[in-house]
Protein backbone atom coordinates (compact mmCIF):
# COMPACT_ATOMS: atom_id res chain seq x y z
CA UNK A 1 0.00 0.00 0.00
CA UNK A 2 1.37 3.43 -1.01
CA UNK A 3 1.96 5.81 1.87
CA UNK A 4 -0.02 9.09 1.83
CA UNK A 5 3.10 10.80 3.20
CA UNK A 6 6.07 12.30 1.39
CA UNK A 7 8.93 14.11 3.09
CA UNK A 8 11.32 16.37 1.19
CA UNK A 9 14.71 16.63 2.86
CA UNK A 10 17.90 18.62 2.31
CA UNK A 11 16.47 21.50 0.28
CA UNK A 12 16.81 25.26 0.61
CA UNK A 13 13.22 26.53 0.82
CA UNK A 14 11.84 29.91 -0.27
CA UNK A 15 8.42 29.71 1.35
CA UNK A 16 6.99 32.91 -0.16
CA UNK A 17 7.98 36.17 -1.85
CA UNK A 18 8.88 38.02 1.35
CA UNK A 19 10.74 35.15 3.01
CA UNK A 20 14.41 34.32 3.12
CA UNK A 21 15.48 30.97 1.77
CA UNK A 22 16.44 28.58 4.56
CA UNK A 23 17.17 24.88 5.02
CA UNK A 24 13.82 23.23 5.75
CA UNK A 25 12.24 19.81 5.43
CA UNK A 26 8.67 19.58 4.12
CA UNK A 27 6.16 16.91 5.13
CA UNK A 28 3.29 16.29 2.71
CA UNK A 29 0.15 14.21 3.22
CA UNK A 30 -2.35 13.55 0.42
CA UNK A 31 -1.07 16.46 -1.64
CA UNK A 32 -1.08 19.05 1.16
CA UNK A 33 1.80 20.44 3.19
CA UNK A 34 1.23 19.39 6.80
CA UNK A 35 4.51 20.42 8.42
CA UNK A 36 7.73 22.32 7.74
CA UNK A 37 10.78 22.52 9.96
CA UNK A 38 14.56 22.37 10.29
CA UNK A 39 16.46 19.42 8.81
CA UNK A 40 15.51 16.21 10.55
CA UNK A 41 11.80 17.06 10.71
CA UNK A 42 9.96 14.02 12.15
CA UNK A 43 8.04 12.02 9.54
CA UNK A 44 6.16 8.70 9.54
CA UNK A 45 8.49 5.81 8.94
CA UNK A 46 6.53 4.80 5.84
CA UNK A 47 6.84 8.25 4.22
CA UNK A 48 8.39 8.43 0.77
CA UNK A 49 11.64 10.37 1.03
CA UNK A 50 12.63 12.89 -1.68
CA UNK A 51 16.20 14.18 -1.37
CA UNK A 52 16.58 17.80 -2.46
CA UNK A 53 20.23 18.42 -1.64
CA UNK A 54 21.72 21.47 -3.40
CA UNK A 55 18.29 22.48 -4.67
CA UNK A 56 16.15 25.57 -4.13
CA UNK A 57 12.44 24.91 -3.57
CA UNK A 58 9.94 27.65 -4.31
CA UNK A 59 6.14 27.80 -4.69
CA UNK A 60 4.80 26.82 -8.08
CA UNK A 61 4.43 29.85 -10.34
CA UNK A 62 0.86 30.68 -11.37
CA UNK A 63 -0.15 32.11 -14.73
CA UNK A 64 -3.01 34.58 -14.22
CA UNK A 65 -3.77 34.97 -17.92
CA UNK A 66 -3.21 32.58 -20.81
CA UNK A 67 -5.07 31.17 -23.83
CA UNK A 68 -4.73 27.44 -24.44
CA UNK A 69 -5.90 27.78 -28.03
CA UNK A 70 -2.95 30.09 -28.77
CA UNK A 71 -0.27 27.39 -28.74
CA UNK A 72 -0.95 26.35 -32.32
CA UNK A 73 -0.29 29.94 -33.41
CA UNK A 74 2.93 30.70 -31.53
CA UNK A 75 5.31 32.97 -33.44
CA UNK A 76 2.98 33.26 -36.46
CA UNK A 77 3.13 37.04 -36.50
CA UNK A 78 5.80 39.69 -36.02
CA UNK A 79 4.71 43.32 -36.20
CA UNK A 80 1.17 42.68 -35.03
CA UNK A 81 -0.73 45.13 -32.87
CA UNK A 82 -3.66 43.80 -30.86
CA UNK A 83 -6.00 44.86 -33.65
CA UNK A 84 -3.91 43.06 -36.28
CA UNK A 85 -3.84 39.95 -34.08
CA UNK A 86 -7.64 40.04 -33.89
CA UNK A 87 -7.77 40.50 -37.66
CA UNK A 88 -5.69 37.35 -38.12
CA UNK A 89 -8.03 35.35 -35.87
CA UNK A 90 -10.01 33.52 -38.58
CA UNK A 91 -6.73 32.29 -40.03
CA UNK A 92 -4.63 31.44 -36.98
CA UNK A 93 -7.52 30.03 -34.93
CA UNK A 94 -9.42 28.36 -37.75
CA UNK A 95 -10.36 24.74 -38.48
CA UNK A 96 -10.15 23.53 -34.88
CA UNK A 97 -11.55 20.06 -34.19
CA UNK A 98 -12.42 18.70 -30.75
CA UNK A 99 -9.06 16.91 -30.60
CA UNK A 100 -7.30 20.21 -31.30
CA UNK A 101 -8.88 21.76 -28.23
CA UNK A 102 -7.37 19.01 -26.12
CA UNK A 103 -3.99 19.00 -27.87
CA UNK A 104 -3.47 22.77 -27.92
CA UNK A 105 -4.30 22.96 -24.22
CA UNK A 106 -2.03 20.06 -23.31
CA UNK A 107 0.78 21.73 -25.25
CA UNK A 108 0.12 24.88 -23.23
CA UNK A 109 0.21 22.93 -19.97
CA UNK A 110 3.37 21.07 -20.97
CA UNK A 111 5.29 24.27 -21.63
CA UNK A 112 4.15 25.88 -18.39
CA UNK A 113 5.07 22.85 -16.29
CA UNK A 114 8.52 22.63 -17.88
CA UNK A 115 9.01 26.27 -16.91
CA UNK A 116 7.91 26.03 -13.29
CA UNK A 117 4.22 26.95 -13.58
CA UNK A 118 1.74 24.72 -11.77
CA UNK A 119 -1.62 26.52 -12.30
CA UNK A 120 -3.15 28.86 -14.86
CA UNK A 121 -6.21 30.95 -15.72
CA UNK A 122 -7.05 29.84 -19.26
CA UNK A 123 -9.39 31.97 -21.37
CA UNK A 124 -10.05 29.45 -24.12
CA UNK A 125 -11.73 30.47 -27.38
CA UNK A 126 -14.11 27.89 -28.79
CA UNK A 127 -15.85 28.88 -32.03
CA UNK A 128 -18.69 29.51 -32.63
CA UNK A 129 -19.82 29.09 -28.99
CA UNK A 130 -18.49 27.36 -25.87
CA UNK A 131 -19.73 23.80 -25.49
CA UNK A 132 -19.68 21.27 -22.67
CA UNK A 133 -17.79 18.87 -24.92
CA UNK A 134 -15.12 21.39 -25.93
CA UNK A 135 -14.52 22.93 -22.52
CA UNK A 136 -14.40 19.53 -20.84
CA UNK A 137 -11.66 18.59 -23.33
CA UNK A 138 -9.73 21.72 -22.28
CA UNK A 139 -10.13 20.90 -18.59
CA UNK A 140 -9.15 17.27 -19.11
CA UNK A 141 -5.98 18.30 -20.94
CA UNK A 142 -4.79 20.15 -17.85
CA UNK A 143 -5.70 17.26 -15.57
CA UNK A 144 -3.94 14.73 -17.80
CA UNK A 145 -0.79 16.88 -17.87
CA UNK A 146 -0.77 16.97 -14.08
CA UNK A 147 -1.56 20.69 -13.77
CA UNK A 148 -4.40 22.71 -12.25
CA UNK A 149 -6.37 25.49 -13.98
CA UNK A 150 -9.28 27.86 -13.87
CA UNK A 151 -11.01 27.42 -17.25
CA UNK A 152 -13.00 30.35 -18.63
CA UNK A 153 -14.55 30.12 -22.11
CA UNK A 154 -14.16 33.36 -24.08
CA UNK A 155 -17.44 34.76 -25.37
CA UNK A 156 -18.75 37.69 -27.41
CA UNK A 157 -21.89 38.68 -29.26
CA UNK A 158 -20.25 41.29 -31.52
CA UNK A 159 -17.34 40.93 -33.91
CA UNK A 160 -14.18 43.01 -33.65
CA UNK A 161 -15.30 44.88 -36.77
CA UNK A 162 -18.68 45.72 -35.25
CA UNK A 163 -17.00 46.95 -32.08
CA UNK A 164 -14.92 49.73 -33.64
CA UNK A 165 -17.08 52.64 -34.85
CA UNK A 166 -16.62 53.31 -38.58
CA UNK A 167 -14.30 50.35 -39.25
CA UNK A 168 -16.67 48.29 -41.40
CA UNK A 169 -17.64 51.32 -43.48
CA UNK A 170 -13.95 52.05 -44.12
CA UNK A 171 -13.33 48.61 -45.66
CA UNK A 172 -13.54 47.83 -49.38
CA UNK A 173 -16.79 46.12 -50.39
CA UNK A 174 -15.14 42.70 -50.85
CA UNK A 175 -13.77 42.82 -47.32
CA UNK A 176 -17.06 44.08 -45.89
CA UNK A 177 -18.73 40.95 -47.22
CA UNK A 178 -16.08 38.76 -45.60
CA UNK A 179 -16.28 40.39 -42.16
CA UNK A 180 -20.08 40.20 -42.26
CA UNK A 181 -19.65 36.41 -42.05
CA UNK A 182 -17.63 36.77 -38.85
CA UNK A 183 -20.46 38.12 -36.71
CA UNK A 184 -20.87 35.86 -33.66
CA UNK A 185 -24.10 34.12 -32.84
CA UNK A 186 -26.60 35.97 -30.71
CA UNK A 187 -25.80 36.31 -27.04
CA UNK A 188 -28.71 34.00 -26.22
CA UNK A 189 -27.14 31.22 -28.32
CA UNK A 190 -23.77 31.86 -26.70
CA UNK A 191 -25.24 31.82 -23.20
CA UNK A 192 -27.12 28.64 -24.04
CA UNK A 193 -23.82 26.97 -24.88
CA UNK A 194 -22.25 28.43 -21.74
CA UNK A 195 -24.95 27.25 -19.35
CA UNK A 196 -24.84 23.83 -21.01
CA UNK A 197 -21.13 23.69 -20.22
CA UNK A 198 -21.59 24.89 -16.64
CA UNK A 199 -24.36 22.37 -16.02
CA UNK A 200 -22.65 19.40 -17.68
CA UNK A 201 -18.99 19.99 -16.89
CA UNK A 202 -17.28 17.19 -15.04
CA UNK A 203 -15.29 19.63 -12.88
CA UNK A 204 -12.45 17.22 -12.18
CA UNK A 205 -10.08 17.77 -9.30
CA UNK A 206 -7.70 20.70 -9.86
CA UNK A 207 -10.16 22.52 -12.17
CA UNK A 208 -12.24 25.62 -11.43
CA UNK A 209 -14.60 27.45 -13.76
CA UNK A 210 -15.06 31.09 -14.69
CA UNK A 211 -16.55 33.26 -17.45
CA UNK A 212 -14.63 35.37 -19.96
CA UNK A 213 -16.64 37.97 -21.89
CA UNK A 214 -13.61 38.50 -24.09
CA UNK A 215 -13.41 42.31 -24.57
CA UNK A 216 -16.19 44.57 -23.27
CA UNK A 217 -16.66 46.29 -26.64
CA UNK A 218 -17.22 42.90 -28.28
CA UNK A 219 -20.17 42.34 -25.94
CA UNK A 220 -23.51 44.09 -25.75
CA UNK A 221 -24.41 45.56 -22.38
CA UNK A 222 -27.19 42.99 -22.02
CA UNK A 223 -24.68 40.21 -22.61
CA UNK A 224 -22.23 41.66 -20.06
CA UNK A 225 -24.91 42.08 -17.43
CA UNK A 226 -26.09 38.51 -17.94
CA UNK A 227 -22.52 37.25 -17.50
CA UNK A 228 -22.34 39.26 -14.28
CA UNK A 229 -25.55 37.71 -13.03
CA UNK A 230 -24.34 34.17 -13.79
CA UNK A 231 -21.04 34.92 -12.06
CA UNK A 232 -22.86 36.11 -8.94
CA UNK A 233 -25.40 33.26 -8.92
CA UNK A 234 -22.76 30.55 -9.29
CA UNK A 235 -20.02 32.39 -7.38
CA UNK A 236 -17.49 32.00 -10.19
CA UNK A 237 -14.95 34.45 -11.60
CA UNK A 238 -15.25 36.92 -14.46
CA UNK A 239 -12.21 37.72 -16.60
CA UNK A 240 -12.03 40.22 -19.46
CA UNK A 241 -9.47 42.16 -21.52
CA UNK A 242 -9.93 45.73 -20.32
CA UNK A 243 -7.95 48.78 -21.43
CA UNK A 244 -5.51 46.59 -23.31
CA UNK A 245 -4.77 48.88 -26.26
CA UNK A 246 -4.90 52.56 -27.15
CA UNK A 247 -7.48 51.85 -29.85
CA UNK A 248 -9.57 49.94 -27.31
CA UNK A 249 -9.47 52.86 -24.88
CA UNK A 250 -10.48 55.37 -27.58
CA UNK A 251 -13.24 53.07 -28.81
CA UNK A 252 -14.59 52.78 -25.27
CA UNK A 253 -14.82 56.56 -24.93
CA UNK A 254 -16.60 56.87 -28.30
CA UNK A 255 -19.07 54.10 -27.51
CA UNK A 256 -19.75 54.65 -23.81
CA UNK A 257 -18.96 58.31 -23.27
CA UNK A 258 -16.75 57.18 -20.39
CA UNK A 259 -13.80 54.92 -19.73
CA UNK A 260 -14.37 51.19 -20.10
CA UNK A 261 -13.89 50.59 -16.38
CA UNK A 262 -16.41 53.28 -15.45
CA UNK A 263 -18.93 51.78 -17.86
CA UNK A 264 -18.42 48.27 -16.50
CA UNK A 265 -18.87 49.65 -13.01
CA UNK A 266 -22.22 51.16 -14.00
CA UNK A 267 -23.25 47.70 -15.21
CA UNK A 268 -22.29 46.23 -11.83
CA UNK A 269 -19.49 44.00 -13.13
CA UNK A 270 -16.56 45.36 -11.11
CA UNK A 271 -16.40 43.17 -8.00
CA UNK A 272 -14.00 40.89 -6.09
CA UNK A 273 -14.83 38.15 -8.63
CA UNK A 274 -13.65 40.30 -11.56
CA UNK A 275 -10.14 40.09 -13.05
CA UNK A 276 -9.05 42.66 -15.63
CA UNK A 277 -6.45 41.41 -18.08
CA UNK A 278 -3.79 43.97 -19.07
CA UNK A 279 -5.45 47.09 -17.58
CA UNK A 280 -2.97 49.40 -19.32
CA UNK A 281 -5.05 52.38 -20.42
CA UNK A 282 -6.70 53.08 -17.06
CA UNK A 283 -6.84 56.49 -15.40
CA UNK A 284 -6.71 57.40 -11.72
CA UNK A 285 -10.48 57.13 -11.26
CA UNK A 286 -10.48 53.70 -12.93
CA UNK A 287 -7.85 52.48 -10.49
CA UNK A 288 -9.78 53.92 -7.55
CA UNK A 289 -12.87 51.98 -8.69
CA UNK A 290 -10.91 48.73 -8.87
CA UNK A 291 -9.54 49.30 -5.38
CA UNK A 292 -12.95 50.22 -3.96
CA UNK A 293 -14.67 47.18 -5.51
CA UNK A 294 -11.90 44.68 -4.73
CA UNK A 295 -11.29 43.75 -8.38
CA UNK A 296 -8.00 42.18 -9.51
CA UNK A 297 -5.58 42.71 -12.41
CA UNK A 298 -3.71 40.13 -14.50
CA UNK A 299 -0.58 41.97 -15.63
CA UNK A 300 0.95 40.71 -18.90
CA UNK A 301 4.12 42.73 -19.51
CA UNK A 302 5.50 40.53 -22.30
CA UNK A 303 2.35 40.60 -24.41
CA UNK A 304 1.80 44.29 -23.64
CA UNK A 305 5.15 45.11 -25.24
CA UNK A 306 4.95 42.43 -27.94
CA UNK A 307 1.73 43.95 -29.31
CA UNK A 308 2.83 47.55 -28.77
CA UNK A 309 0.06 48.21 -26.27
CA UNK A 310 2.07 50.11 -23.67
CA UNK A 311 3.20 49.66 -20.08
CA UNK A 312 0.68 49.27 -17.29
CA UNK A 313 1.07 51.49 -14.22
CA UNK A 314 1.47 48.58 -11.82
CA UNK A 315 2.95 50.68 -9.04
CA UNK A 316 -0.21 52.80 -8.84
CA UNK A 317 -2.25 49.60 -8.60
CA UNK A 318 -0.11 48.26 -5.78
CA UNK A 319 -0.20 51.57 -3.92
CA UNK A 320 -3.99 51.30 -3.87
CA UNK A 321 -3.90 47.74 -2.57
CA UNK A 322 -5.20 46.21 -5.81
CA UNK A 323 -4.34 42.52 -6.12
CA UNK A 324 -2.07 42.09 -9.14
CA UNK A 325 -1.41 38.70 -10.68
CA UNK A 326 1.03 37.97 -13.48
CA UNK A 327 0.48 36.29 -16.83
CA UNK A 328 2.13 35.40 -20.11
CA UNK A 329 -0.95 35.85 -22.31
CA UNK A 330 -1.44 33.28 -25.06
CA UNK A 331 1.37 31.97 -27.24
CA UNK A 332 -0.28 33.68 -30.20
CA UNK A 333 0.41 37.07 -28.59
CA UNK A 334 3.14 36.46 -25.99
CA UNK A 335 4.92 33.64 -27.85
CA UNK A 336 5.97 31.64 -24.80
CA UNK A 337 4.56 30.48 -21.48
CA UNK A 338 7.60 31.32 -19.36
CA UNK A 339 6.54 32.79 -16.03
CA UNK A 340 10.18 33.38 -15.06
CA UNK A 341 10.42 35.70 -18.05
CA UNK A 342 7.12 37.33 -17.09
CA UNK A 343 8.53 38.19 -13.66
CA UNK A 344 11.68 39.64 -15.19
CA UNK A 345 9.64 41.75 -17.62
CA UNK A 346 7.31 42.92 -14.85
CA UNK A 347 10.35 44.23 -13.03
CA UNK A 348 12.12 45.68 -16.06
CA UNK A 349 9.11 47.29 -17.77
CA UNK A 350 8.35 49.32 -14.64
CA UNK A 351 11.81 50.82 -14.82
CA UNK A 352 11.25 52.51 -18.18
CA UNK A 353 8.19 54.38 -16.92
CA UNK A 354 10.37 56.96 -15.22
CA UNK A 355 13.51 57.61 -13.18
CA UNK A 356 11.95 57.50 -9.70
CA UNK A 357 13.37 54.24 -8.37
CA UNK A 358 10.86 54.22 -5.52
CA UNK A 359 8.11 53.65 -8.07
CA UNK A 360 9.76 50.67 -9.74
CA UNK A 361 8.29 47.21 -9.17
CA UNK A 362 10.51 45.32 -6.74
CA UNK A 363 11.57 41.71 -7.22
CA UNK A 364 9.49 40.74 -4.18
CA UNK A 365 6.43 42.37 -5.75
CA UNK A 366 7.05 40.58 -9.06
CA UNK A 367 7.40 37.21 -7.33
CA UNK A 368 4.33 37.84 -5.18
CA UNK A 369 2.32 38.66 -8.32
CA UNK A 370 3.48 35.43 -9.98
CA UNK A 371 2.47 33.34 -6.97
CA UNK A 372 0.01 34.66 -4.39
CA UNK A 373 -1.39 37.46 -6.57
CA UNK A 374 -2.14 35.08 -9.42
CA UNK A 375 -3.56 32.52 -6.99
CA UNK A 376 -6.17 35.06 -5.90
CA UNK A 377 -7.06 35.76 -9.54
CA UNK A 378 -7.67 32.03 -10.06
CA UNK A 379 -9.91 31.88 -6.99
CA UNK A 380 -7.34 29.71 -5.20
CA UNK A 381 -5.77 32.30 -2.93
CA UNK A 382 -6.06 30.23 0.24
CA UNK A 383 -4.62 27.08 -1.35
CA UNK A 384 -1.72 28.15 -3.53
CA UNK A 385 1.14 30.63 -3.78
CA UNK A 386 3.06 29.79 -0.59
CA UNK A 387 4.86 26.84 0.89
CA UNK A 388 3.32 26.46 4.33
CA UNK A 389 1.16 23.98 6.25
CA UNK A 390 -2.41 23.92 4.97
CA UNK A 391 -1.48 24.78 1.39
CA UNK A 392 -1.21 22.53 -1.64
CA UNK A 393 2.18 20.97 -2.23
CA UNK A 394 2.85 22.68 -5.56
CA UNK A 395 6.64 22.95 -5.49
CA UNK A 396 9.37 23.79 -7.99
CA UNK A 397 12.91 22.40 -7.51
CA UNK A 398 15.82 24.39 -9.00
CA UNK A 399 19.37 23.10 -9.32
CA UNK A 400 21.70 25.36 -7.33
CA UNK A 401 24.68 23.92 -9.22
CA UNK A 402 23.33 25.51 -12.42
CA UNK A 403 25.20 28.54 -13.76
CA UNK A 404 22.15 30.71 -12.97
CA UNK A 405 22.87 30.26 -9.25
CA UNK A 406 26.65 30.59 -9.16
CA UNK A 407 27.22 32.56 -7.02
CA UNK A 408 24.00 32.51 -5.01
CA UNK A 409 23.77 36.10 -3.78
CA UNK A 410 20.12 37.03 -3.27
CA UNK A 411 17.43 34.40 -3.74
CA UNK A 412 14.47 36.58 -4.73
CA UNK A 413 16.51 38.92 -6.91
CA UNK A 414 18.11 35.94 -8.63
CA UNK A 415 14.80 34.16 -9.12
CA UNK A 416 13.21 37.21 -10.78
CA UNK A 417 16.11 38.81 -12.64
CA UNK A 418 18.18 35.79 -13.61
CA UNK A 419 16.30 32.49 -13.57
CA UNK A 420 14.91 31.51 -16.97
CA UNK A 421 13.73 27.97 -16.30
CA UNK A 422 16.99 26.31 -17.34
CA UNK A 423 17.87 25.42 -13.74
CA UNK A 424 14.55 23.64 -13.24
CA UNK A 425 14.91 20.00 -12.15
CA UNK A 426 11.52 18.88 -10.79
CA UNK A 427 7.96 20.17 -10.43
CA UNK A 428 5.40 18.82 -7.96
CA UNK A 429 1.65 19.39 -8.10
CA UNK A 430 -0.28 18.06 -5.09
CA UNK A 431 2.95 16.46 -3.92
CA UNK A 432 3.22 14.36 -7.10
CA UNK A 433 5.93 14.85 -9.71
CA UNK A 434 4.56 16.40 -12.90
CA UNK A 435 8.15 17.02 -14.00
CA UNK A 436 11.01 14.81 -12.78
CA UNK A 437 14.61 15.23 -13.89
CA UNK A 438 13.44 17.78 -16.46
CA UNK A 439 11.00 15.34 -18.09
CA UNK A 440 7.21 15.49 -18.00
CA UNK A 441 5.85 12.46 -16.17
CA UNK A 442 2.30 12.48 -17.58
CA UNK A 443 2.73 13.81 -21.12
CA UNK A 444 4.26 11.82 -23.96
CA UNK A 445 6.06 14.70 -25.69
CA UNK A 446 7.12 12.83 -28.86
CA UNK A 447 3.52 11.71 -29.36
CA UNK A 448 2.15 15.19 -28.59
CA UNK A 449 4.58 16.76 -31.05
CA UNK A 450 3.53 14.32 -33.77
CA UNK A 451 -0.17 14.99 -33.20
CA UNK A 452 0.25 18.77 -33.15
CA UNK A 453 2.36 18.82 -36.30
CA UNK A 454 -0.17 16.66 -38.14
CA UNK A 455 -2.93 19.01 -37.03
CA UNK A 456 -0.91 22.02 -38.21
CA UNK A 457 -0.51 20.50 -41.67
CA UNK A 458 -4.28 20.04 -41.93
CA UNK A 459 -5.01 23.55 -40.62
CA UNK A 460 -2.54 25.18 -43.02
CA UNK A 461 -4.30 23.51 -45.96
CA UNK A 462 -7.80 24.34 -44.81
CA UNK A 463 -7.15 27.97 -43.81
CA UNK A 464 -5.11 29.00 -46.86
CA UNK A 465 -7.89 31.18 -48.28
CA UNK A 466 -8.59 32.78 -44.90
CA UNK A 467 -4.93 33.63 -44.53
CA UNK A 468 -4.95 35.38 -47.89
CA UNK A 469 -7.99 37.51 -47.14
CA UNK A 470 -6.99 38.34 -43.56
CA UNK A 471 -3.65 39.59 -44.87
CA UNK A 472 -5.63 41.95 -47.11
CA UNK A 473 -7.75 42.96 -44.15
CA UNK A 474 -4.66 43.66 -42.05
CA UNK A 475 -3.59 46.50 -44.35
CA UNK A 476 -7.00 48.16 -44.16
CA UNK A 477 -7.35 47.65 -40.41
CA UNK A 478 -3.84 48.89 -39.74
CA UNK A 479 -4.42 52.08 -41.73
CA UNK A 480 -7.76 52.74 -40.01
CA UNK A 481 -6.30 52.26 -36.54
CA UNK A 482 -3.40 54.59 -37.31
CA UNK A 483 -5.89 57.28 -38.31
CA UNK A 484 -7.96 56.63 -35.19
CA UNK A 485 -4.78 57.02 -33.19
CA UNK A 486 -4.58 60.71 -34.06
CA UNK A 487 -7.31 61.21 -31.46
CA UNK A 488 -6.04 61.98 -27.98
CA UNK A 489 -6.55 60.01 -24.82
CA UNK A 490 -6.18 61.50 -21.37
CA UNK A 491 -3.58 59.06 -20.03
CA UNK A 492 -0.20 58.03 -21.43
CA UNK A 493 1.09 54.47 -21.22
CA UNK A 494 3.86 54.29 -23.80
CA UNK A 495 7.57 54.60 -23.10
CA UNK A 496 7.82 57.53 -25.52
CA UNK A 497 6.24 60.96 -25.11
CA UNK A 498 3.92 60.86 -28.15
CA UNK A 499 0.25 60.16 -27.46
CA UNK A 500 -0.78 59.02 -30.90
CA UNK A 501 -0.19 55.88 -32.92
CA UNK A 502 2.09 57.62 -35.42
Amino acid sequence: MTSPYTVIRGGLVLAHAHAKAEPLDILIKDGEIVAMGPPGLPAPVEATVVQADDQLLHPGLINAHTHGHGTYAKAMGDRWSLELLLTAGPWINGDRHLEDKYLSTQLNAAEMLLKGCTASYDLYSEVPIPTAEGMNAVAQAYVDAGMRATVAPMMADLSFYQSVPGLIEALPEELQKFVAQLAPQSFRATLSGLTDFLDKQRNPDRIRLALAPTIPMLCSDEFLQTCGEISAERNIGLHSHVGESYVQALTGMKRYGSTIVQHLDKLGLISPRFTLAHAIWLDERDLDILAERGAMVAHNPGSNMRLGNGIADVNSMLERGITVGLGTDGSNSGDNQNMYEAMRLASFSSKVRGPDTERWVTTEQALYAATEGSAHCLGMGEQLGRLEPGRKADIVFLDLAHINWIPHNNTVNQLVHLEDGLALRHVMVDGQFAVRDRQLTQVNMPRLRQQVEQAQERIARNTHDKRHITEKLAKAVGSFCLCLGHDRYHVQRWAHPSQDLT
